[in-house]
């Protein structure tokens, strides 16, 4: 009764917003789209939208199609890649997910020796998702997510490859950098420069700052790493960062760091996998690759 083309027709109507910009998108006319999806309704008993004004809005039958389509489309479309790769002589794809932005620096260390044991295997890097990591993963729409802050699910394996300390980054010159660890009561006067994430997915806020019940003074957003830790240098900010990665940056800039807390604040990268997908060879080998290179 539910075709794929019931399926792609509801998903592209609610990325596009409108039926004329779904249907160039799916190389249909308009008419053949209402067509179709009148005939759906038809058979069902049940609208699938509503209008309200000039927009259509799916009704409860039409966001339960919507969901099915977000979790069986890319599924389908993936085997359909892979297939295809088949066809070409090629092995698959590991689409790679990043959920956080050091994460993406750290990934470099391990993309090249990966890409020359497996030149058969399509590499893609992803670093924006609709439904956050863990639904990219559990929809197909990539294959391996990388993160510091694992969510336990049935269908997916986590395997910790990487162990670091969070700390607090600040100008050579800096009244802190001298001191071996910070108190949150230290920031209360400082500017706090992060990367564009949410405050309950920070470490220097949940692990540190909130507890403690303390707010920095200001609290700016700044996306590229090495701009952040050029103010940073400057003496116009803080920040908190991966050790390992400041380590790489202080060779050129004039920072210092320090723990955040007397016991610090340590973390672990993540890799995750669908558990279904643990046996496939290219796959495996990725995480076995970040393991072995870490030890």
């Amino acid at each position: 009764m539910i075709e794929r083309i019931h399926l792609a027709i509801v998903r592209e109507v609610e990325r596009q917003g409108s039926l004329t910009a779904a249907a160039q998108r799916l190389c249909l006319t308009q008419s053949a789209l209402s067509h179709t999806m009148r005939k759906l309704e038809q058979r069902v008993g049940t609208p699938v939208w509503r209008r309200e004004g000039k927009r259509l809005v799916l009704t409860q039958a039409g966001q339960a199609l919507l969901a099915v389509a977000q979790r069986v489309l890319p599924q389908l479309e993936l085997a359909e890649e892979r297939l295809q790769q088949y066809a070409r002589g090629e092995r698959g794809t590991l689409r790679i997910g990043m959920e956080c932005h050091p994460c993406f620096l750290w990934l470099h260390r391990h993309l090249g020796p990966y890409l020359a044991r497996w030149p058969d295997v399509d590499v893609d890097v992803r670093q924006r998702f609709q439904f956050g990591g863990m639904g990219a993963l559990l929809a197909h729409d990539i294959d391996v997510l990388v993160t510091p802050d694992p969510l336990l699910h049935a269908q997916v394996h986590f395997e910790p490859v990487f162990d670091y300390e969070q700390v607090l980054v600040v100008s050579a010159a800096h009244r802190l950098a001298a001191q071996s660890w910070a108190q949150p009561e230290d920031l209360a006067g400082e500017t706090l420069l992060t990367y564009p994430v949410s405050t309950d997915r920070l470490d220097v806020y949940t692990r540190f700052l909130t507890p403690a019940g303390v707010l920095p003074l200001r609290h700016k957003t700044v996306e590229n790493t090495e701009v952040l830790l050029q103010m940073v240098a400057a003496g116009r900010a803080v920040t908190a960062m991966p050790a390992w990665l400041v380590q790489e940056y202080a060779q050129r800039l004039p920072l210092a760091w320090l723990r955040l807390g007397q016991q610090g604040v340590f973390k672990q990268i993540h890799l995750g996998v669908r558990r279904l997908d643990r046996g496939v060879d290219y796959v495996a080998d990725f995480l076995r690759q970040c393991r072995a290179a870490e030890a």
